[in-house]
């Protein structure tokens, strides 16, 4: 049994709230470990998957893990390679990073901050794992961002599309492949208003998390400026699994589009309730009403079922890109596992492929020299085109999928159709937009 199933039972056991602070056990502090956190001594090196197991983000999650696994495999030089084969660094060869073979312990997030800390804290302090990654929500990726940079190691963020993670709260320890809320306005906007027009009046029920709200905010301001008014806003508890008591108000209302800024099982819901009060049959305001959700994913996709058909949303990656990256990756995903990957696992992936790259290419484990490694790198290769990790916020700029739920899928597997590639252009803003303001990067932590 790998080391990884032997650990990953004491890691979900783990029930402790995390503290402000991160205080290392002597064995594994910086000092006598050539001055950072864990610094590995012996032939492995250990990562850290901490990903919802559990709650309304659990279905992504649970394909996160898998994304992880295969990328442990590839890393390790067992499989087919995946992205390897098409990354356009070549400092990774199959043989661990650096000569260290790979191994991983896991944790439950829960779709919690507190519950993510805490399993983040016993991975770091009691497994010695040299890095974090993951997790299926803005405000869980926030929280161990921050536990990250105090603890001195790098947080290689999973799903999460608020503006927040690489906005206000981005810290020098702390990088994200995946695209925000802003870039999911930025692509939806031309797109809505060639479909549905400039005029018309929009409803959002938002999740009150940060993600939530920055999503509503990104759509707000990039449909506005094209015309569209605002007329309805209320935020829905995470935990909410029955939305009908919030679809009424839409219906009181001259709203003609609603906007479900949802995720997950959040959005499966939302939209099956809207679906069955007849939001979709309605005519407002001489227009057929519409549903908008800002960011989708096949998993979604899937849960809602027939609701999806004609919905326009925006997506990090999908598994029908034709480009050599995503053909292999999907390839091993489902050679491995029988079904294609979810965004979620392609970002994972890559995370993980990323983060051993730029060890690889510094030569050395130290948060400090992977932080120098990430920042300004382009890559090719990894499913999205041509892609910078900037050095100002460590966000991931890169083109951005528009989709469509299909009116005729062929399969549960094929029921979004991308209809536009917005290139990384429209999607990219200053350092200092508005939308990001707050907050600065400060300075990386080797944990000494």
């Amino acid at each position: 049994m790998s080391k990884g199933n032997l650990t990953r039972r004491g890691v979900l056991k783990t029930g402790a709230v995390a503290g402000a602070g991160l205080a290392l056990p002597t064995y594994l502090s910086a000092a006598g470990h050539e001055g950072f956190t864990n610094a590995p001594t012996g032939s492995t090196v250990t990562l850290g998957f901490n990903v919802p197991q559990s709650g309304p983000y659990a279905d992504e999650g649970a394909d996160e893990l898998r994304a992880y696994e295969l990328a442990v495999e590839h890393l390790n030089g067992e499989g087919d390679g995946g992205m390897l084969n098409t990354f356009s660094s070549k400092a990774l060869d199959g043989t661990g990073i650096l000569g260290k073979k790979v191994e991983y312990v896991t944790g439950d997030t829960q779709t919690k901050s507190d519950a993510a800390r805490a399993s983040a804290k016993s991975m770091i302090e009691k497994d010695g794992a040299i890095m974090i990654t993951g997790g299926s929500s803005s405000g869980v990726a926030v929280a161990v961002q921050a536990l990250c940079q105090e603890a001195g190691v790098i947080f290689m963020a999973g799903l999460t599309h608020s503006n927040d993670t690489t906005g206000k709260d981005k810290r020098a320890n702390g990088f994200r492949h995946f695209f925000n809320s802003y870039m999911s306005g930025a692509a939806l906007a031309p797109v809505l208003a060639a479909n549905y027009g400039t005029d018309r009046k929009a409803y959002h029920l938002t999740a009150d998390y940060n993600w939530g709200y920055t999503t509503e905010e990104a759509v707000r301001s990039s449909t506005e400026a094209m015309g569209w008014e605002t007329v309805g806003s209320v935020l829905t508890p995470l935990t909410q699994t029955d939305f009908s008591s919030y679809i009424t108000p839409v219906l009181q209302s001259d709203a003609d589009v609603l906007v479900l800024n949802h995720y997950g099982g959040n959005m499966v819901n939302s939209l099956t309730n809207a679906v069955q009060f007849g939001l979709r049959d309605r005519v407002v305001n001489g227009k057929n009403f519409e549903i908008v959700v800002p960011l989708y994913s096949r998993l979604m996709a899937k849960g809602a079922g027939a609701n999806v058909k004609g919905i326009f949303g925006s997506t990090n990656w999908h598994w029908s890109l034709q480009d050599e990256g995503s053909k292999a990756f999907v390839q091993s995903f489902g050679t491995k596992y029988g079904f294609p990957p979810s965004q979620a696992a392609h970002t994972c992936y890559v995370q993980a492929l990323l983060y051993a790259d730029a060890v690889q290419r510094a030569g050395s484990f130290a948060p400090c020299a992977v932080v120098e490694a990430l920042e300004g790198f382009e890559f090719d290769g990894m499913g999205n085109g041509p892609t910078l990790y900037r050095a100002e916020d460590h966000q991931c700029f890169k083109d951005v999928l528009v989709v469509k739920g299909k009116e005729n899928p062929t399969s549960e597997f094929d029921l979004l159709e991308v209809v536009e590639v917005t290139p990384v252009d429209q999607v990219t803003y200053a350092p200092d937009h508005p939308q990001f303001a707050g907050g600065a990067l400060g300075t990386c932590n080797n944990g000494a």
